[in-house]
């Protein structure tokens, strides 16, 4: 076949997989939210109640980061330039950072573009040949990316089982060089918690580092909403390394990296996705650090978002659907059928609910979901009226 030939037939064969995703209902297609983030918006020129942000404070929209974000363009501009190491750190960089540690309570910290990049650097600067990971099986697929780039070895472990992975530990630590232990902290389409006290006094007993993604446990779990450290009382010396996103519960946009300067420095000088790239423009480091400081400043929007999740919950199991008792705003709703589960969330929409379907590959096959995530500008009347529906429909869910 001659070059152009491959040309011609390289969209005829993609439109092929596309019809093919269409008929088992997995074809995906983009909405236009055309207000804020919060609770009340605006979908494709329709208001909608907000069930599938993971704005979970509600933050996106607050007044305190919309003057952080304006201050820091009124001083900073609207690019920081360049990568850190050549100009693009400014001392905005440095600010947030030393406010991440402090909340994180860890020595350092490091800010990256987005969660994805910083978990790309983390497994792919700390491992690779002679080295493995073991990774807990639902991990998100940056860290599966991230492990299939770090040219280690990887070992996965079954979900949250920890005799699984004390068992991979004792059969295959020793025969490598680094050995690090990877897990979400609250896993993003269940909403569970791994299991990371026993994870830790493992990771200890086999010398491993430990790796913790806390994108949605970061002003979710623990008093302050400081995350899963605080949750389990556990600190840098139990979690080596965390990971959390400012683009979540934080109402910003960005990641960062939390743990001993030693680590923090050796990212620094190796990470090729920190080093390689344009740091965070001013408005998102400006929006950060004041989600971060009012948070501080305010932990009880955590309690109120705590109280609003175990509302919700207790909704659903008085109409007999089952769902997790885990003390996140994640609150999956089990369908089973890609396609059910699809008309299902077009049918909430029709009716003023914005409820995303997913399906595999994000969950296994046979594991569609309707997964509703809360937020803290909800009001315990907004969910009243999203209950009413689930009893129009309480048969199809899954027990």
């Amino acid at each position: 076949m001659s070059g152009s030939d491959v040309h011609k037939s390289l969209p005829a064969a993609l439109a092929a997989e596309l019809v093919a995703l269409a008929d088992v209902g997995q074809l995906r297609f983009l909405r236009t939210v055309s207000g804020a983030q919060q609770a009340h918006t605006t979908l494709d020129g329709r208001p909608v109640l907000l069930l599938c942000s993971n704005n979970y404070l509600g933050l996106a929209n607050h007044p305190r980061l919309l003057a952080g974000a304006r201050a820091a363009v009124d001083q900073y501009g609207c690019s920081a330039g360049a990568s850190r190491l050549i100009s693009g750190t400014m001392r905005l960089h440095e600010e947030l950072e030393e406010a991440l540690a402090a909340f994180k309570k860890t020595p350092k910290a490091l800010v990256f573009n987005s969660g994805y990049v910083a978990n790309l650097a983390l497994l792919t600067t700390l491992v690779g040949d002679g080295d493995v990971i073991y990774s807990d099986a639902l991990n998100h697929a940056s860290i599966v990316d991230g492990c299939r780039l770090s040219r280690a070895r990887l070992q996965i472990y079954r979900h949250a089982e920890v005799d699984h992975l004390a068992q991979l530990l004792e059969n295959t630590a020793a025969s490598f060089r680094r050995r690090l232990i990877v897990t979400d902290s609250v896993f993003s389409m269940d909403g569970d918690l791994a299991p990371l006290p026993e994870i830790a006094a493992l990771a200890r007993r086999y010398d491993a580092a430990l790796m913790v993604d806390d994108a949605h446990a970061t002003g979710v779990l623990g008093l302050c909403g400081r995350g899963s450290g605080e949750y389990f009382c556990l600190d840098y010396k139990d979690i080596d390394l965390q990971m959390g996103t400012l683009g979540k519960a934080l109402g910003s946009c960005g990641a960062y990296v939390a743990g001993d300067a030693r680590f923090i420095n050796y990212l620094i000088n190796k990470a090729r996705s920190f080093i390689y790239t344009t740091a965070l423009p001013p408005a998102a480091l400006g929006a950060s650090l004041a989600a971060v400081q009012l948070l501080v400043e305010k932990p009880e929007m955590v309690l109120r978002l705590r109280a609003l999740a175990d509302y919700f919950r207790q909704g659903l199991r008085h109409l007999e659907i089952a769902v997790n008792d885990d003390p996140t705003p994640i609150v999956p709703v089990r369908v089973g059928d890609p396609q059910r589960t699809m008309a299902l969330s077009a049918w909430f929409l029709e009716r003023g609910v914005f409820i995303q379907g997913i399906r595999p590959p994000t969950v296994p096959s046979g594991q569609s979901l309707l997964r509703v995530t809360l937020s803290a500008d909800l009001t315990f009347s907004d969910l009243d009226q999203v209950l009413a529906l689930f009893a129009e429909r309480r048969r199809e869910f899954k027990s």
